[in-house]
């Protein structure tokens, strides 16, 4: 008897299908499930993020009121309440959890078309670390390319 994974191995030596790359794994997980089955998008530009200084959300827990840092992810929550005063409220997701970050009303208008349909954003400003309340206060925002799968996220509830 071949072991099982011997098997598995002729199995994918014979298939006359090239191997899909991670994009295109992630573009068809996004497509048929609304999510992945895979890493998170972010996952695969974490070491560039890194070098360009920008911190995961789970490191947010570990650093001071008032620093001020970049950010990265997909957005999955928009928020703008009626009693915010025009404020809105963003929830960033990367592979290693989810980051809150604030918008004023005048960083908003400069850049509603990018807050409202940008998937992923990079976000310089600074940490809020408040009553084990953490969120950034957006000071600057960039589109930032990270897949061409089409991710959701719920907006302006």
């Amino acid at each position: 008897m071949v072991p099982k994974s011997e098997t598995q191995n002729a199995k994918l030596e014979s298939c006359p299908l090239v191997p899909m790359t991670d994009e295109e794994c992630l573009v068809a997980d996004y497509r048929g499930t609304g999510m992945t089955v895979g890493p998170h998008p972010m996952a695969y530009r974490r070491s560039e993020m890194q070098h360009m200084g920008v911190q995961s959300a789970s490191e947010l827990q570990k650093l001071p009121n008032g620093k001020r840092l970049k950010i990265a992810g997909n957005i999955i929550c928009r928020q703008r309440p009626g009693t915010a005063h025009g404020f809105v409220f963003l929830s960033l997701e990367d592979e290693t959890g989810v980051a809150n970050v604030i918008i004023t009303p005048d960083l908003f208008e400069k850049n509603r078309l990018l807050l409202v349909r940008e998937p992923f954003l990079l976000i310089k400003g600074t940490l809020q670390h408040l009553d084990n309340v953490i969120s950034v206060k957006a000071e600057r925002l960039q589109s930032l390319d990270v897949t061409k799968a089409e991710t959701s996220s719920h907006d302006f509830h």
